[in-house]
């Protein structure tokens, strides 16, 4: 008797669990973003690229107040391989940074380290090419981490603050569950997660498809 007691507490045990998967496999929905490579420039480095007192232009508006810009300029590796007609978003920042994906950092030749959005100490050196001179970043190439961006609001209702890091499931037929999908918050965000061509690629997702957040690390 007692080790039918043991198998039926087990299984009680295993059907909680299951039961509890079930509840949290559907967190939250995201709309997904795919980002392609792109750049942020100071207004200095602004002007080397497009001349004296040159101002962004804007394509696109863009949430928490960034924009696509119409001005786009050519990527140049170490080993003197290139990207053309890369996108520049604005409004300018204090320092430069280019992001760009893993494929891409192979393309060029460079060693782009995988980092969030801003952190770019040490990461890899890259030069730009614009219509009216060139630039050569010391460091600010990266490979952008994913991350979800959402409002105070939003992550209350999930349970989740700036700074957590999340599991999502996302795709069909090629899908997959990506681990360390850092949470940023904000008002001024929209609801999306952000991944960049390799990770969509990988995972036949495209853009204004829907991701599920199912558990938080």
């Amino acid at each position: 008797m007692d080790g039918w007691g043991s198998v039926e507490q087990i299984t009680r045990m295993v059907l909680q669990t299951i039961e509890e998967s079930k509840k949290n496999e559907n967190l939250m929905s995201v709309p997904v973003g795919v980002s392609a490579r792109h750049i942020h420039l100071t207004q200095a480095d602004v002007e080397t690229l497009f001349g004296a007192g040159y101002q962004l232009t804007k394509k696109k508006d863009l949430m928490g107040g960034q924009f696509a810009a119409n001005e786009q300029c050519t990527l140049v590796g170490l080993k003197l391989r290139a990207i053309e007609n890369v996108r520049i978003l604005g409004p300018v920042r204090s320092k430069s940074q280019v992001e760009i994906s893993a494929t891409d950092a192979r393309t060029l030749g460079v060693k782009a380290p995988l980092r969030q959005s801003g952190d770019t100490a040490g990461s890899a050196p890259i030069a730009l090419v614009g219509p009216k001179g060139v630039l050569y970043l010391k460091e600010g190439c990266i490979v952008a981490a994913r991350h979800i961006h959402m409002t105070p609001a939003q992550a209350s209702a999930a349970s989740l603050q700036d700074g957590d890091y999340v599991s999502v499931r996302m795709g069909n037929e090629r899908g997959a569950v990506l681990d360390n999908v850092k949470i940023r918050v904000d008002e001024s965000f929209s609801l999306e997660m952000h991944i960049d061509t390799d990770e969509a690629n990988a995972c036949q997702v495209k853009q204004d498809d829907f991701a599920r957040i199912i558990r938080k690390m």
